[in-house]
């Protein structure tokens, strides 16, 4: 995993983050996370706030934001908790990144359903526009990352860039994709055939009627039932 790999410390990186502290905002929204849960339990607030300091280091570095020691001890202390723990949860979920990442962190679904749907074309073009496998391009824009199911099967192949998935992809519409990011752009998320959602493409292939209403079928199955059309 790019931002996975290793655990960073060292004085420049201790100089840089040693100082963290929460922007008014999140320092509002953290106190509203740890009052969700009883004194003395204020430990189950640790994840929402480690996203919540990953996602205020992403805004200071014009990234998706990653964890440095610091800021993870930060936690620790806002939460009167060991820093073990903290760099438990870290290093166990994937969402939190313990490395640099991009502005746009590609997490590649490689499992099984999108292997066969064709994920290899996905990586194709990120590959085809110099993004490798756990690197982060040079200009910093985008971090390639293969990962296991993502949760959308339906709709693979599928990537999941920073909080939003990109589904049903080939080389061309991924290319598209990456090419609107490098560009600023804001490329659509979601499927990228005609479906919504994960219903068929094309629109529903059975209990049609039920498109245009809540359309009772009940007396089809059973003369008894409902009152029909």
């Amino acid at each position: 995993m790019a931002g996975q790999a290793s655990i960073l410390d060292d004085a420049e990186i201790r100089a840089r983050w040693s100082g963290f502290a929460w922007t008014d905002a999140n320092a509002k929204a953290a106190a509203a996370f740890i009052a969700r849960y009883p004194a003395g339990r204020q430990m189950s607030a640790v994840i929402p706030l480690l996203d919540l300091a990953q996602r205020q280091v992403g805004a200071e570095t014009g990234t998706q934001g990653w964890l440095p020691i610091p800021v993870m001890e930060f936690v620790a202390r806002e939460l009167d908790m060991p820093v073990i723990g903290v760099l438990e949860v870290a290093t166990f979920y994937t969402m939190f990144n313990l490395a640099p990442v991009g502005k746009y962190h590609v997490q590649v679904c490689g499992t099984t359903p999108c292997m066969l749907r064709g994920s290899d074309d996905v990586l194709a073009a990120c590959k085809a526009r110099g993004l490798k496998k756990g690197h982060t391009t040079d200009d910093g824009v985008f971090t390639l990352t293969e990962v296991e199911c993502l949760g959308a099967c339906a709709n693979a192949p599928m990537v999941q860039i920073n909080d939003d998935n990109y589904e049903d992809l080939t080389e061309e519409s991924m290319g598209a994709i990456l090419d609107a990011l490098a560009a600023g752009k804001s490329p659509k998320i979601g499927p990228q055939v005609d479906r919504q959602t994960s219903c068929p493409e094309g629109g529903p292939t059975t209990l049609k009627k039920m498109a245009e209403r809540n359309y009772d079928y009940r007396p089809m199955w059973t003369a008894t039932a409902g009152e029909g059309a």
